[in-house]
């Protein structure tokens, strides 16, 4: 048997959705060569990581082996896929392959953060492959709901790998290449060891829907109206952007794009041709002269961005445009779980304002793009692998597909973030684990998720701060009287007295009757000021804060 092994290991995104990052590897144990399969963010929420910007996948393994890595491949421009990439290509270094849509948006992000735009090389749809150390590969397109999806033909010594990328079996996507299934046939007829294939939505029990069903009722609903309509979407969706767009421009409306990701979007399509035929659009300025019932607006924020253009518009004016009684709102997209307080909060703005907001709950006016259960299964027997691996997803999602395939004859196993999966041999087996988890984008800085600093930003969210100051001369006396500084605190306690002097009066007659031996060393007086400022603070309010002491002593 030959001492190399194929190796899969998902560094993001198996286990959860979003921050996607998987990697392939071959050769000899602790020296294979390496080539990584998209690199992606997903987001912060201010319970868990209050003030985080990005969240990213840890790269620490392989930062410790970037002189293996031969490579990065991005499946398309979702930002769960490509949104890293600029974060972490100094520290990994390798080229970067996507087909054109994906690669403008990747040569974007790449130069907002000061890297040359040929670090991210375009390559033609299959046929076309790349040679990246042991591996050829070659991206094969798939419908999604961005343009220019592909999946990965990985070939390696060990035989063909196909990477599914995010997928649904669309015949007629509007934008972008329709599924082709004989082509996923010829590519599958020689043998495919795995199938590293999308669960996310393996509990959806009937067909997935093509994105040309939407746009009836999406034509009928603007058509009705009789204010100015308003509605958004992933911005990403070029084809449903379109769709609303054509609908608007029908009912004699001019279209209006707010949003950066909007307009980036919007684009970079029509760039690199995957978008033509897009109706005029006019500029936010020149839409304030236009009347109301004659605008339609396309904007951010579907998802309940606090910075995007819905939220903006949910609280007022944005760029001049205001939403007023009789006018309409669609959310033409799924609230991703977890982000359901955010669009109810928009919701409700608009609600007072009298706007008429209609979002999906009948599923009329979105589609997902993600396959389902039996589209799943469909792209199991085309490719017929030796063995189907499940990703992008929750751990539920990768267990039910997994079940799923093993019920129906493939050897299937659960991989999460950092189970290394030997593929060598007739089934899945688990070759090592490795310590993965988050980096967070902080402002400007990366931080470990483990380095405490968002820790302590809960705890004092949670519980309030207090910072004490304490002035000592050269004989260890209390110079002056100690003071407090309270932030995110009431003001009075349960005595009904500043709860500040009230610290500063317990504070005060704890000194005076320290030890020698406690005023002379400063760690035993600050753990002692800070043990006491949070059980008198406890009896006041019920809370025990978090407490800076600072001890200065005049010599």
């Amino acid at each position: 048997m030959s001492s190399e092994r194929l190796i899969y290991l998902p560094l993001g995104g198996a286990g959860e959705i979003g921050m996607n990052a998987y990697l392939y590897g071959y050769g000899k144990p602790d020296a294979e060569r390496f080539i990584l399969v998209d690199l992606g963010v997903t987001f912060p929420d201010m319970d868990g990581t209050p003030g985080v910007d990005l969240i990213l996948p840890d790269m620490t393994w392989l930062k410790e082996r970037a002189d293996r890595l031969d490579a990065i491949f991005i499946t398309h421009a979702h930002e769960d896929h490509v949104g890293a990439v600029a974060h972490f290509y100094r520290d990994l270094g390798a080229p970067v392959y996507a087909r054109a849509f994906t690669a403008n948006i990747a040569r974007r992000k790449l130069t907002e953060h000061g890297h040359p735009e040929t670090a991210v090389r375009t390559v033609s749809a299959w046929p076309e492959q790349i040679n990246a150390g042991p591996f050829k590969v070659g991206f094969l397109p798939i419908s999604h709901s961005i343009p220019e999806s592909a999946g990965l033909v990985i070939d390696s010594p060990q035989g063909r790998v196909i990477h599914s990328g995010d997928f649904k079996l669309d015949p007629t996507p509007i934008v972008g290449e329709a599924f082709d299934p004989e082509l996923w046939a010829e590519v599958s007829k020689g043998g495919v060891r795995a199938l590293i294939c999308d669960s996310t939505n393996v509990f959806s029990p009937d067909p997935g829907r093509s994105e040309l069903s939407v746009g009836p009722a999406i034509e009928e609903l603007v058509s009705e109206a009789r204010g100015m309509v308003v509605a958004t979407t992933f911005a990403s969706n070029v084809a449903r952007v379109k769709t609303l767009a054509e609908a608007g421009h029908r009912a004699g409306r001019s279209i209006v794009l707010l949003g950066r990701a909007m307009r980036r979007m919007v684009e970079a399509a029509q760039e690199t041709g995957v978008l033509s035929g897009f109706p005029t659009v006019i500029s936010p300025e020149a839409a304030q002269d236009v009347p109301r019932e004659n605008l339609m607006l396309l904007v951010t924020g579907s998802q309940g961005e606090r910075r995007a253009a819905s939220a903006q518009l949910a609280r007022g004016k944005y760029n001049g445009l205001e939403m007023k009684e009789g006018d309409m709102f669609l959310f033409s997209s799924k609230t991703i779980p977890g982000n359901e307080r955010g669009v109810i909060r928009i919701i409700n703005a608009f609600s007072e304002k009298g706007v008429d907001v209609v979002d999906d709950s009948a599923g009329r006016y979105h589609v997902s793009g993600h396959a389902n259960r039996p589209d799943i299964e469909r792209l199991h027997d085309i490719v017929r692998p030796q063995m189907v691996i499940p990703m992008h997803g929750e751990h539920r999602h990768l267990r039910e597909h997994a079940k799923l395939a093993i019920a129906r004859g493939y050897q299937s196993s659960v991989a999460v973030n950092g189970m290394m999966m030997d593929l060598s041999g007739n089934a899945p087996t688990v070759a090592e684990f490795i310590e993965t988890g988050r980096t967070y984008l902080d402002g400007s800085v990366k931080i470990g998720a483990m380095d405490g600093v968002v820790r302590d930003r809960i705890r004092m969210a949670l519980n309030g701060h207090v910072t004490v100051t304490v002035i000592l001369d050269e004989d260890d006396d209390l110079l002056g009287d100690p003071w407090c500084e309270s932030m995110g605190l009431p003001e009075t306690g349960n005595s009904n007295a500043s709860l500040v002097e009230v610290l500063e009066e317990d504070l005060g007659q704890f000194i005076g009757r320290a030890t020698a031996k406690t005023m002379k060393d400063d760690d035993k007086l600050e753990e002692a000021l800070r043990r006491l400022v949070r059980q008198s603070a406890q009896t006041e309010i019920g809370k025990k804060p978090e407490v800076t002491v600072v001890i200065s002593r005049m010599r």
